[in-house]
This record gives C-alpha cells, structure tokens and sequence, in this order.
C-alpha cells in the first residue's frame, strides 16, 4: 500500500508539473526508494533521464527515513521488549511415578513436550547415555535437558521428585563438551542426518548459534561455527572432535565458489525476459540476484556446494560493505546532486522528500495503528520497504532487537520486485 501510494504520488507529480517529465519523476521514485533495482528499469524505458532524479533523491531517501523513525522513538518512546537469551536447562529426577516404571525411554520421551528430552540415565552408580529400548526402574535418575525452564518443571514433575546434583557431580562414566562445527561434510546437513558412531556413546544435547541455544530438531541444519554441545565419555571427545572439526577458523571462512556460482545464477535469473500479458515484458534485473540468494539460502547445500555462510563471516562483510556503499554513494552523486540543485533549484528536493515521507508515514501508520506492531519490528519492516541497509543499521540502534533484522529481511525482497513491476508498468503506460 505504502509503494502504491507513493508510486501514484509520483504520477501526479509528473502529470501537473510542467519541468518534470515521468521518466525524471519515475528516477526521483526508485531513488526515493533507494533502488537501484528500479532504476535500472527506468533507465531501459526512458534513457539517461531518470538518473538526474534517481541522484537527488537518493540522499533523501537515506536521510528522511532515519529522521522520521528518530523523532518518533524521541517522542513517542515506545517500549522495546527484550528478549531474555535462551540457555540449555537440566534436571535431575529421581524416578518414582508407579505410572513410568517398567516404560522404555522411548515411550516416555514420545509424551514429553518439545524441546524436552532424556539425556542421560543414572542406575547402579554409574552415568549412561539414554537409550529409547531402556526401561525405567526404580531407583533411576532421569536427565532431562531443555531451553524453556516451565516446560521443564512440568516435564519432571511426571516422572518424580528432583534430586539434582547426583549425576552432575559424577563425571567419571559421561561429561559433556562443546565443538565446533567445521567440517565441510557436515554443513548443510540436518541433525537427523548425522548418525554418530554407536561405540563413540555420544548424544547431541543442544546446539548454540552466534549468541543463542537452539532446540535440538530433526530438520535444524549444522552451519559453520555453530558450536555443538555433546554429552558422552571423555575417551570419545579426540574422535567426536575429528567428527565435528573444531576449529574457530571455520566462522570466518566464506565459499567463494558458492557466492561466484550463486552470482552467475542470480544474473542469468535476472536477465530473463518475462511476458505480461497486454503489458509487453518484465525483467527482473539485479533483483534476480537477491531472488537466487533467497532460494539458495532456503537450499542451504547442493552437492559441495554450500550456500550460506557463517554469522560472524556475514556480519563482517555486511558492516564493511555498508561502509563501502554509503562512501561510493557519496562521492559518485555528491558532485551530481550539488549541479543538480544549483540547476533546478530545490524542484527535485521537493519531488523526492514527499515520495520517501509517504512510504515511511503510511508504512508506520498500518504497522502501528492496524497491525498493533512492536517498534522494533515496524523499524525494521520501515527499512525493508524504504530498501536501504544504512536504514536498518539506524534501526539496529534504537531498536537493540533481532526485529529489525527479521522485518527487514522479510520485507526487502518483495518490495524490490514490486518496485520494478510498478516502474515497469508506469513506463508502459506513460509511453
């Protein structure tokens, strides 16, 4: 909606001004929007034109959004829900439900919520790793481990009292350790795929990603740097460490060949010309590169080819290419923005700021008054439409959450194709 309105604005602009033709007005629109993307469509219908309004508005597209989700986190001072970071939670039960007794493990694990498992059994003075044909007697000790402390209260209290500190204290049969995934062979693969050696005596406990625990689930995928928290005898950590890698190097590496194959694919996406009926043809143009990376970031692997990369690595290279980017940006249009207000006076200044100001207000204005939103995540949804990366980093600021980060990602590559189409259209219907 919020595009749609400010495409129309863009229209009216253009049919009541006498200095602006559509294909300056459409350029003032991509810019407005911080998309390239677009303006690459403006450029196949309209020549150099749009690019006089594409360099103006740009700026105002950077500077306007900020400023409006500054004021308003300046005066509104909306409330920002932390979220508490998840930690693997243990308990130690010792067994005295008549109704579990004589059970097998697998049977009674089968009726505990998710995220809740047995771990470990203690019986006769000594630590075993759980296994789903052992049955319950009296006398066991359960280990039960999970992320949320409620689930795990009422999951124990169904096999009996707690007892902790027998099993942990008691290291010499089970210990547990943490290592890092970085083996090649392993990325990209699930939880379920992973078979560990039987004579290793190992189970997978948990799993730790940048700074969070993960429910362990037959579909999580491994990706490098994770760190994988294994219980098992201390004789089996040199052969689980061979297994696993475990080395720190991996969260910095990044696949050149995966990123080269996935860039030569997204082009090729991109350069396909589609028909639209009645309307000529649509080509998504470097919007096919963020398309591809969406589909090969969902495949995650393909054969050798790993498609993501480390969180660590990511960070890195988003925060140093948003540096980059915003200093190219600055120096390619600075003496071309200057010229052109100097030339037209403020026209495009007027064009530009009207056309950003209606995308942030109306966004704002749904997420907020109709969808009853958190901040956080209309910040990041703001960003996502507006398509700028130094947006969200403001966003990132006043809003210290993993939202942002979500709206942004969920929002961008939609509004990037529907850019183009909008462009795409407006062009065929103003020639």
């Amino acid at each position: 909606v919020a595009v749609g309105c400010a495409l129309a604005l863009t229209l009216l602009i253009a049919k009541w001004s006498c200095a602006l033709g559509l294909g300056e007005a459409l350029g003032a629109f991509a810019g407005a929007g911080t998309s390239t993307a677009a303006l690459q469509a403006a450029l196949t219908d309209f020549g150099n034109a749009p690019a006089t309004g594409y360099s103006v508005a740009y700026p105002l597209g950077v500077a306007v959004p900020i400023l409006i989700l500054g004021l308003y986190n300046a005066i509104r001072k909306p409330a920002i829900a932390q979220a508490s970071a998840a930690a693997l939670q243990i308990a130690e039960i010792d067994v005295d439900e008549f109704s579990v007794l004589n059970t097998t493990l697998g049977e009674a694990g089968s009726r505990l919520p998710a995220g809740i498992s047995i771990a470990a059994i203690r019986r006769g003075h000594r630590n075993l790793v759980a296994d789903d044909a052992m049955r319950i007697e009296p006398g066991d000790v359960l280990l039960l481990t999970g992320i949320d402390p409620e689930l795990l209260h009422d999951a124990a209290t169904r096999f009996g009292r707690a007892h902790p500190g027998r099993m942990l204290r008691d290291r010499s049969d089970l210990d547990y350790e943490r290592f890092f995934i970085s083996n090649p062979a392993l990325i990209g693969r699930s939880i379920a795929s992973l078979a560990l050696p039987s004579e290793l005596n190992a189970r997978i406990l948990h799993l730790r990603r940048s700074d969070a625990d993960l429910p362990i689930t037959a579909q999580r995928m491994l990706e490098a740097g994770d760190r994988i928290g294994v219980l098992a005898p201390r004789a089996s950590f040199p052969a689980l460490r061979q297994l696993f890698g475990d080395s720190v190097r991996s969260t910095g590496e990044v696949s050149y060949i995966g990123i080269g194959v996935g860039v030569t694919l997204g082009l090729g996406f991109g350069a396909i010309h589609w028909p639209l009926p009645l309307l000529g043809q649509f080509s998504l143009g470097f919007a096919g590169l963020l398309l591809m990376a969406l589909l090969l970031g969902w495949r995650r692997r393909t054969g050798p080819l790993y498609w993501a990369m480390p969180i660590s690595a990511n960070l890195v290279l988003r925060n140093f290419g948003l540096t980059l980017f915003l200093a190219v940006v600055g120096l390619s249009s600075g003496a071309t923005f200057a010229a052109t207000i100097a030339q037209d006076g403020l026209l495009y200044v007027l064009l530009g700021s009207p056309i950003v100001a209606t995308l942030v207000v109306v966004t704002m204005t749904i997420a907020l008054g109709v969808f009853r939103l958190p901040f956080d995540s209309v910040a990041g949804i703001v960003a996502g439409v507006t398509g700028n990366p130094a947006i969200l980093g403001f966003a990132n600021r006043i809003a210290p959450t993993d939202r942002p980060d979500i709206g942004y990602a969920m929002i961008f590559p939609s509004m990037t194709v529907l850019k183009i189409l909008l462009v795409q259209l407006a062009g065929v219907w103003g020639n």
